[in-house]
């Protein structure tokens, strides 16, 4: 990399772990872009540059607050067991652990700003759709999953689920009814 290449990167980083640090706290609505930029030392024209919107560093937050679970996925998928095993693994890896994350990026208080929880949530599955068309990719070619179904259809559906689950209340119970999803999902109604 170019000695310009480098400044934009690290203005870049700057960027998003101010972001992430406001958006920790305060949640998505409250913080405004001249916060940011003042964080980072940039200006707010450096902001728009690279990132288009306030919104659009969401996705960059997501994609760091996932970056873990993801390679944790992959390297499930790459491992030597049967597939019904690696896609249990994941289910249970990726309920757990982006859990986990987020707790760990963002207060209970930030997390009460329903733009910030939509939006995040909308950049999560979008990088979960990454690897989940890996899997179902394997599951096609060791003939585990339907391969008449196409993986876009496979993917809506699981947009469908990632839809209902959001829905769910947090409660005490909220493992279990995820567990409840992950086996509807496996199985279907009839199914085991």
């Amino acid at each position: 990399m170019n000695k310009y290449e480098l400044t934009t990167e690290k203005k870049k980083k700057s960027i998003i772990n101010a972001a992430l640090t406001l958006f920790k706290d305060k949640g998505f609505t409250s913080v405004r872009i001249k916060e940011i930029a003042a964080l980072a030392h940039v200006s707010q024209v450096s902001i728009y540059n690279y990132f288009e919107s306030k919104e659009a560093l969401i996705a960059e937050c997501a994609n760091i607050v996932m970056s873990d679970t993801l390679q944790q996925a992959a390297d499930i998928l790459r491992q030597d067991m049967d597939f019904d095993e690696k896609i249990k693994l994941a289910l249970l890896l990726c309920t757990e652990n982006i859990n986990l994350s987020i707790s760990k990026y963002f207060t209970q208080e930030a997390l009460n700003d329903p733009t910030l929880v939509d939006l995040l949530t909308k950049s999560i599955n979008e990088s979960k759709n990454t690897i989940f068309r890996e899997y179902i990719e394997l599951g096609k070619q060791e003939k585990v999953i339907a391969t008449t179904i196409s993986t876009e259809t496979f993917l809506y559906f699981i947009e469908a689920l990632n839809i209902m689950g959001s829905k769910i209340e947090f409660d005490d119970d909220i493992s279990e009814k995820i567990k409840h999803i992950h086996h509807l999902f496996l199985y279907g109604i009839i199914g085991k």
